[in-house]
């Protein structure tokens, strides 16, 4: 079976998680940056990443990385990589994506026109043709250049891993399914355990959530461009994958989830989602103003994406962190962790976080505010 270095691009400030799944599905992390994380695997392992790892973005099979500081030098490295082991002679190839952060070659379109080409020439001489058909199955590039350092690889993924298949409909500013995921990771909640997302959207936390406690694998119920590859990657290790998700799914688990949003359309979606996750009997959704946020029992997590400026005019945001503060401090030994690019949410909330930690959300600096409760602990810790 082939060996492979993959690299496993996710959210910046979510390496931590991310890293933790890899290590968990029994892979050796060769190296964490900002916004990935690399590790050997086989075959198995690729496809085993693409199918279970929840917080990941895409899963990059590694060609190989070389300096260069002009295109000349790019033209180069990438014309000397072994591009005929992975790209057959009616592969369809492109570079979907190039970045470059403080190097000399700092132009995508550039890059991306320069490493074509340079692939081009190699496979040509390779396979002793003068012109592409490229009608078989697609092989998305993606080039990244930190330093002068170029690192190249192919993307079994396609479609970004957040997408799950279950989000039919959404929200305005909906959290991307893999950042809620890496949100709950980041608190000690397990599938026994209350949560409450008051903010809940098209539901995408509390699915999440559902998700993880009936151990469901976020990739079950979509596909992968790596499917197409059966010379690097065999069929039978996608349907062996399969059948392992399929077999770790447990509904047996007792939960309490919920999601409250002010808006009726919200909730519908929300249930509509829930539904085609195969989660909707795990998750109590309902119209709630955060007004009325309450809860009787004790040590209770609210998870939540409450709005910060895109779907709500900012003259009113601080009276609705306001609210939510007075509400969390009225439930009894709880926990509260807030995504929000909203500078004063800690100071309407009322109180400061015991931490804090910074998550891009795409282009946007986000900051995560963990408020910690007590642990439940003897009688409390098996009632709670």
């Amino acid at each position: 079976m082939r060996k492979f270095e993959l690299i496993v691009p996710c959210h910046f400030g979510l390496e931590a998680p991310l890293k933790r799944e890899i290590t968990d599905l029994g892979y050796d992390i060769t190296s964490v940056e900002n916004g990935r994380v690399t590790f050997f695997g086989d075959e198995e392992g690729c496809v085993r990443a693409n199918m279970f790892l929840r917080t990941a973005e895409r899963v990059l099979i590694k060609i190989g990385s070389f300096h260069a500081e002009t295109y000349e030098e790019l033209f180069q490295g990438i014309r000397a990589l072994p591009w005929e082991e992975y790209i057959p002679k009616d592969g369809k190839f492109w570079v979907t994506k190039a970045a470059s952060v403080k190097s000399a070659l700092f132009s995508p379109s550039d890059i991306q026109s320069i490493v074509k080409k340079a692939m081009v020439e190699r496979l040509r001489d390779i396979y002793h043709i003068n012109w592409f058909e490229e009608d078989g199955a697609p092989f998305p590039v993606r080039v990244f250049l930190l330093k002068d350092e170029v690192t190249v690889g192919l993307d079994t993924t396609g479609e970004s891993l957040h997408k799950r298949g279950y989000r039919k409909l959404t929200a305005k500013a909906p959290i991307a399914e893999n950042l809620a995921a890496a949100l709950i990771m980041l608190t000690p909640w397990k599938g026994d355990r209350i949560l409450v997302d008051p903010f809940c959207g098209s539901g995408t936390i509390p699915i999440e959530a559902a998700m993880m406690a009936a151990n469901i694998a976020p990739g079950m119920n979509r596909r992968f461009t790596a499917q197409q590859w059966e010379h690097v990657v065999g069929t039978e290790n996608w349907q062996d994958a399969l059948e392992e998700a399929r077999e770790q799914i447990d509904y047996g688990l007792e939960t309490d989830i919920q999601g409250y949003d002010i808006d009726d359309e919200m909730v519908t979606i929300a249930r509509a989602n829930a539904k085609l996750a195969g989660v909707e009997g795990m998750i109590h959704f309902q119209k709630r103003d955060v007004a009325d946020l309450s809860h009787p029992k004790k040590y209770g997590f609210l998870i939540t994406n409450p709005p910060y400026g895109e779907r709500l005019e900012e003259k009113a945001l601080p009276g609705l962190y306001r609210m939510l503060g007075e509400r969390y401090g009225r439930l009894d030994a709880w926990s509260l962790y807030v995504i929000t690019s909203y500078e004063r949410a800690e100071a309407e909330i009322g109180r400061k976080a015991d931490k804090n930690r910074k998550i891009y959300n795409g282009m946007k600096k986000t900051y995560y505010y963990q408020f910690l409760g007590p642990r439940p602990t003897g009688k409390n810790r098996r009632e709670k």
